[in-house]
């Protein structure tokens, strides 16, 4: 009797419907993340899309201000500042706004300011719409502690800086009358918003998004805010600072005025890639989160700023300010990729691109408007609960967020997350277990079932289930394949570690195809040996227990240490534990064990010989001869198997020539469903009429074949979507920094465990999956294995990044240009230099990016002080002047003990620096005035400091500074040496050697700085 026919349907368990729907889910939002990734939302065409926005002025703005490199240590620097005083009068003059400008302000008292310059407290600026603070007396000195070695903490740094910030106040509707900045804080009445970019840049590049889009995005929020019509209800403090790149110097400069203590808000506008997408980097909590929600493109994920709370992000940004000093809640908006173009040449206005500074717009135009038009108190603390120096800014909860396809943001209360996690954690196992409870206790509890008796086991002939089938095969293909991608990441390390540098899609591919070929392979071999209605519950049940061990240690990180970056994790398990649920629930479509025990024993008595040669289960399980062409025409009986012959663990993988090859699963055993029994049984025996798949257990007749696609939808396209976006997150993050010595091996690690969670939603459905797709896949994984191998890391689109600085001493006139980078690149780069032909080129472990190398050499001398001609002798070689670079004078202090006093002052430079080879333990610069709100130490309390930098904003000018030291008993006194330093690189004649570099330096290679200087001249002092 031949199978009854019927209609296809493609939704069956079945390998076609599998391979298709499955692939295609895959792919599909595969490659929408990938689109969502690299490609940034298109300008708009109108080029005011937004009244008080104009997209083409913002260009036209980038394009002026990267016109040149303007580090705050440069003349170009001082244009740049002067432009945007006229380009701010420009905005606020044809917005028609009355406006004051305070051109000069010193830093204050908190009980009451003083001016300098234009009084502010006139009632012409007291009434105001809109205040512009030329700033040019702010000072401040500060520290940072050192590093802690053993137990003990390493000495310090201490810091004078003088401020040339630019702050602009819009008064919002909301606002206190009046000249509240003359007020104490506590008076000041309700906050306002800061927004925040910094207009210098590093010394080897343009600054286009570092921070140029910022500082255009702050003009235009200038203009938007001052356009009739968009007047904000709170009042907004747009501050353009000098200085970030040298230390945050210019934020901190910000935290003496009185105007810091108006804000309670903040947006802080940064950049730490060249482009693409702006996404949030952080935030302090979930309520000023939710403001960011409003962007049309939102894109991030919390796992960032998990990033930088756990010190894995080394790199700071003016948001450390805000938010540990001034106690402020805001927002992080940078750009991150691609690194390789990050603080150089191709950070530029060319290279970033219109749609770049739209995206970074669009978003503070819409978290600006949310946060200014918020009145209620959330942003309101008491005043007894601020901490000293800080503002009162209310209650903060952490908080969890992530985009969606860069559409939808979603934010959640980390709290929240925690109650969920701890749910799911006790719940969902409880409710697993109780559906098991009733399954057993309704007799259809086939998982685990070996076998069953019609009566009891003492008197019963038992009756084999096979349960226990397909029960390890899923962790067995899990820890191969997963030790395949975790091997590849061990071999690439050590034979091609910075492939990532340049293709990390290559190196994503690689991973993924490997993980999926052996785990297909393994599954699908041990379905072909020993079919398993089972297997795709069985491969639920270890996803669910994997994904609820993650979940515990997720759930601790949430509780300790307010880490929120697991939170795919909760919706990896739920949707493990929904799709584990609905296997269980298909169990109760099944006869109860009792009921398929009495039909077998049925057949038996039916059947002589049954029990022991020909058992009906058997036949049960067994092709007929119409279904398995290989064997019919042979021998009528070579469809059945005794039970003997029943396949098991010491079958063998290549069966006899009758049995279905493993090529052609789809063909043959993939064909359809199996009748129940050979042609000759009927229902008049008991036998189950229904049909099963293949080989496959015969009671799973009754199982439904479409829930798995329902199974496959709650599991996959979540877990795609999150693990997905993070993986790409990190990817971009990470794989170009190990220029700056990042370990290779954990971007590999990080890349193949990503794909490992990518890929595992697949493996309940990967045994039914045909031959060709990991065919295909297996060559993928053979040409980009072979690619990552030998190819070359570098390319003139991923140039490797190499640091420059140029040492010279200036009583000897030696001077050494240094090249920090990666061994053995860097070596490779020197030799094509022509001054360090034929010379000796020195190569030690670099003391200030640990994992590479600082090789040295003596180069061209540098030329950074012009007109030295009444100094030196005409025709002079550029050493004679190196004396007159720096002058310094040092003594002690008579009438204090352990005091001395240096007098210094640079030639064309406006920041030198005191290093000390012991700490001292106090430092007081000449002219610094005193911290108003005692935020700041001169030196750290624990360890001292073994530099001083200072930073001047005027040329030429003249420090004086007195220092302390521990006295040691034996008399001794400081050694040293003063340093000055040069940074303005936009004349090719002053700093030859590092033209000369970017002239005959491989078109692979991108030259940044080392430090603040890429100049540094040095005298000794001995005191």
């Amino acid at each position: 009797m031949s199978p009854k026919s019927s209609s296809w349907n493609p939704f069956l368990f079945k390998p076609v419907s599998v391979t298709f729907f499955t692939a295609l889910v895959y792919v599909g939002l595969v490659v929408g993340l990938l689109i969502v990734h690299i490609v940034v939302p298109s300008a708009p065409t109108s080029p005011t899309p937004i009244n008080g926005i104009n997209v083409t002025e913002a260009w036209l703005d980038l394009q002026e201000l990267t016109n040149g490199f303007h580090p705050y240590n440069s003349r170009r620097n001082d244009e740049v500042r002067d432009w945007l005083l006229k380009r701010i009068d420009a905005i606020l003059s044809s917005n028609k706004v009355d406006y004051s400008t305070v051109d000069q302000y010193v830093k204050t008292s908190p009980v009451r300011p003083q001016a300098h310059g234009q009084d502010v407290t006139t009632a012409a600026a007291a009434s105001s719409a809109v205040i512009v603070w030329n700033d040019m007396l702010s000072n401040v000195t500060f520290s940072a502690p050192g590093a802690i070695s053993g137990s003990a903490r390493e000495p310090g740094i201490s810091v004078y800086f003088e401020g040339t910030n630019i702050i602009v106040y819009v008064r919002g509707s909301e606002d206190p009358e009046g000249d509240w900045w003359n007020r104490p804080a506590e008076d000041i009445g309700s906050s306002g918003i800061l927004v925040n970019a910094h207009y210098d840049s590093v010394s080897t590049g343009y600054g286009a998004t570092d921070d140029g889009v910022g500082v255009v995005t702050v003009l235009q929020l200038l203009q938007y805010f001052t356009t009739p019509g968009n007047a904000p209800k709170k009042g907004v403090i747009a501050l353009l600072n000098n200085g970030e790149e040298d230390f945050l110097n210019g934020a901190r400069a910000f935290t003496q005025s009185p105007v810091s203590q108006f804000a309670h808000a903040f947006l802080n506008l940064e950049g730490a890639g060249a482009g693409g997408r702006a996404t949030l980097f952080r935030s302090t909590d979930t309520e000023v989160t939710r403001f960011y929600k409003k962007s049309p493109y939102p894109f991030g994920s919390a796992l960032s700023g998990d990033g930088f709370k756990r010190g894995l992000i080394r790199s700071q940004t003016d948001y450390v300010v805000f938010d540990d000093i001034l106690g402020l809640r805001g927002l992080d908006v940078a750009f991150m990729e691609p690194r390789a173009r990050y603080h150089t040449d191709l950070d530029d206005a060319r290279h970033t691109g219109i749609d770049s500074v739209w995206h970074m717009l669009s978003a503070s135009v819409a978290t600006m408007k949310a946060l200014t038009s918020d009145t209620s108190p959330n942003f309101e603390g008491s005043k007894e609960d601020a901490e000293p120096g800080k503002v009162s800014s209310g209650k903060r909860s952490e908080g969890v967020w992530f985009d969606m396809f860069g559409r939808a943001f979603a934010v959640f209360r980390l709290q929240s997350f925690f109650a969920i996690s701890v749910t799911l954690l006790v719940a969902s196992p409880v409710f697993l277990l109780v559906v098991a409870l009733i399954l057993r206790r309704v007799d259809k509890m086939y998982l685990f079932s070996k076998k069953t008796y019609l009566h009891s086991s003492d008197d019963d002939e038992p009756i084999k289930l096979y349960g226990w089938r397909g029960v390890f095969r899923d962790p067995v293909a899990f820890v191969l394949a997963s030790a395949a991608a975790v091997g590849l990441s061990f071999l690439v390390t050590k034979l091609n570690p910075y492939i990532v540098y340049s293709s990390p899609f290559a190196v994503w591919s690689m991973m993924l195809t490997a993980w999926f070929v052996v785990a297909w392979f393994i599954v699908r071999g041990a379905d072909f040996v020993r079919p398993s209605a089972l297997h795709r519950l069985y491969s639920l049940v270890w996803t669910y227990i994997g994904a609820w061990v993650l979940l515990v240690g997720v759930t601790v990180l949430e509780h300790k240490y307010k880490i929120a970056g697991g939170y795919f994790i909760v919706f990896y398990l739920f949707a493990a534990f929904l799709a584990l649920l609905i296997s269980f629930l298909e169990l109760f479509g099944l006869e109860r064990k009792s009921v398929y025990a009495a039909r077998i024993s049925d057949d038996r008595t039916a059947t002589p010989g049954s029990a022991h040669s020909d058992s009906a289960s058997a036949r049960l399980i067994a092709p007929s001869s119409d279904e398995n062409p290989a064997a019919s025409g042979e021998n009528e009986d070579s469809g059945r198997q005794s039970e003997d012959n029943e396949p098991t663990e010491r079958t063998p993988l290549f069966r006899n020539a009758g049995q279905t090859s493993f090529a052609n699963y789809s063909r043959a055993r993939g064909s359809g469903r199996r009748h129940s029994s050979s042609s000759d049984q009927d229902d008049s025996h008991g036998i189950v009429s229904r049909l099963h798949y293949g080989e496959e257990q015969a009671w799973s007749a009754h199982l439904p074949q479409w829930t798995w696609l329902l199974q496959f939808i709650l599991t996959a396209p979540i877990v795609i979507i999150l693990v997905g976006q993070i993986g790409l997150l990190i990817t971009s993050a990470l794989h170009q920094t190990l220029a700056d010595g990042s370990s290779a091996l954990l971007v590999y690690i990080l890349i193949a465990v990503f794909s490992i969670l990518l890929l595992v939603p697949l493996t309940p459905y990967l045994h039914r999956y045909t031959y060709h797709i990991p065919t295909f896949l297996f060559f993928i994984f053979v040409g980009t294995l072979l690619y990552n191998l030998i190819a070359f890391p570098f390319s003139p689109a991923n140039r490797l990044k190499v640091f420059f600085q140029q040492a010279v001493d200036l009583e000897t006139g030696i001077n050494r240009a240094t090249l920090t980078g990666l061994e053995p690149y860097v070596q490779g780069i020197i030799h094509q230099i022509p001054s360090a032909a034929g010379q000796d080129v020195s190569c030690v472990e670099s003391s200030s990016k640990l994992g590479l190398v600082t090789c040295s050499w003596d180069s061209l001398a540098p030329q950074v002080v012009p007109n030295l001609d009444d100094l030196v002798p005409p025709g002079s070689p550029p050493e004679i002047g190196y004396a007159e670079w720096l002058t310094y004078n040092v003594s002690r202090v008579t009438d204090l003990p352990n005091t001395a006093r240096f007098t210094l002052v640079g030639r064309n430079t406006r920041s030198c620096r005191l290093l000390f080879d012991s700490p001292i333990t106090d430092v007081r610069v000449h002219g610094a005035g005193s911290d108003p709100y005692d935020r700041f130490d001169r030196v750290p309390a624990e360890g001292g400091t073994k530099e001083i930098r200072l930073w001047s904003r005027e040329w030429e000018r003249p420090w004086t500074v007195d220092v302390n030291w521990q006295d040691s008993g034996d008399g001794r006194g400081l050694d040293g040496h003063v340093v000055c330093i040069w940074s303005d690189d936009n004349d090719p004649s002053a700093i030859p050697a590092l033209e000369e570099i970017r002239r005959f330096a491989p078109d692979w290679v991108a030259i940044t700085k080392l430090a603040d200087g890429l100049v540094e001249g040095r005298k000794a002092f001995m005191v």
